[in-house]
């Protein structure tokens, strides 16, 4: 059984920084892809940063380049989203997927997703 689970959401000021971390188990961690995604009030779930566990090749949105760094630790089959310079729209539900099935990192058809982890940024 696939589990995901995240932590290291929170409330922070704008210009303020948050890890999450996303430890995977019973999951083939080093032969696909991860992702975060993002959920804001009233929006559709939107990509945020993905990496292919394999090779190390990552993706962004544009809405994040420069501010937000996806990682991983194979040794704990931990992915982790580095959040810098955070701003108010940056507020959402984060969730981490896996296994995008093929389809483009960004886009939420994986097939294994967290709970979610509350992120909220105030200005």
């Amino acid at each position: 059984q696939v589990q995901l689970v995240e932590s290291g959401g929170g409330s922070v000021q704008a210009g303020g920084s948050l890890r999450l971390s996303c430890a995977a188990s019973g999951y083939t961690y080093s032969s696909n892809c991860m992702g975060w995604f993002r959920q804001a009030l009233g929006k559709e779930r939107e990509g945020v940063a993905a990496i292919y566990t394999g090779g190390g090749s990552t993706y962004y949105a544009d809405s994040v380049k420069g501010r937000f760094t996806i990682f991983q630790d194979n040794a704990k089959n931990t992915v982790y989203l580095e959040m810098n310079s955070l701003k108010p729209e940056d507020t959402a539900i984060y969730y981490c997927a896996a296994d995008s099935q093929g389809l483009h990192p960004l886009f939420p058809g994986y097939k294994y997703w967290g709970q979610g982890t509350q992120v909220t940024v105030s200005s």
